[in-house]
């Protein structure tokens, strides 16, 4: 009898450790996927430069937008990948048979306004913007569709493009919490989940440097105001986000076309 078990045993082990020897032989680690430019800096201590127009967006105007969005479109759904580079190793859609009837399993994972005790949305706190995140979805393990729901808990970052002059946010999803999910399933699971976050959201666009690069004509001077953005800074106080655009500007002699 105890042979049987350490047989048992060791079955079971194998399989959680090859599993994971799998995932990480195709996935690697889950990291968020990468997004152009530099994390954003806060002001310099000297203070805000002059020619720098600040925009506030509060919490609540975050999650007004994550209303609507759930109200009136699609809510967010994403295939779970096992890699960004493998696509090969998708997971793909299967038949499960279910007695006489047929169910799809179609690997994808779909974010939801409310489940499992938490609201998706966003949070300014403490200098942060955390991400809490509900979902639903399937996956086929081992020839078994296996339904899930859950949440996940992110933390929001802000990147600045020099280059192209763009504001890009970026999710990086920390942890993952499922409901109701065996152990043996529900690591593999948790890992699919936090890898297609991380790499199927990103990067989001905040702002475009052309829709706020100003070029004025002045006619009372027959020239025109040139405004480029230089730099952009951002700091969080309470539940206030404000963007810093610094601005370099110029003039030009003659009525160039508006902007």
């Amino acid at each position: 009898m105890s042979k049987v078990l350490t047989l048992l045993a060791g079955v079971i082990i194998g399989l959680i450790l090859g599993g994971i020897f799998t995932f990480y032989y195709f996935i690697g680690a889950p990291q968020a996927a990468q997004v152009p430019g530099q994390p954003i800096q806060p002001p310099e201590q000297g203070g805000i430069p002059a020619g720098t127009a600040q925009v506030v967006l509060n919490q609540q105007f975050f999650n007004n937008v994550l209303e609507i969005i759930f109200r009136d479109m699609n809510a967010p759904s994403f295939p779970l990948n096992l890699s960004q580079e493998r696509a090969d190793y998708q997971i793909k859609p299967e038949k499960i048979a279910f007695f006489e009837n047929e169910k799809t399993c179609d690997g994808r994972i779909t974010l939801l306004p409310e489940g499992s005790g938490v609201k998706t949305s966003v949070q300014l706190e403490n200098g942060k913007i955390n991400v809490p995140l509900a979902f639903k979805g399937n996956a086929s393990v081992l020839g078994n569709c296996i339904q899930f729901s859950g949440w996940a808990k992110g933390v929001f970052t802000l990147n600045y493009d020099a280059e192209q002059k763009n504001v890009y946010g970026k999710i990086n999803v920390e942890t993952v919490n499922l409901d109701g999910v065996t152990p043996l399933a529900g690591g593999l699971i948790a890992q699919f989940v936090q890898n297609s976050l991380n790499q199927k959201v990103n990067p989001i666009t905040i702002l475009k440097g052309k829709q706020i690069s100003l070029s004025l004509p002045v006619s009372a001077t027959d020239g025109t105001l040139n405004a480029q953005i230089k730099d952009v800074r951002a700091e969080i106080k309470e539940t206030d986000l404000s963007l810093f655009v610094i601005y370099d500007f110029s003039g030009t002699k003659g009525i160039q076309p508006a902007q």
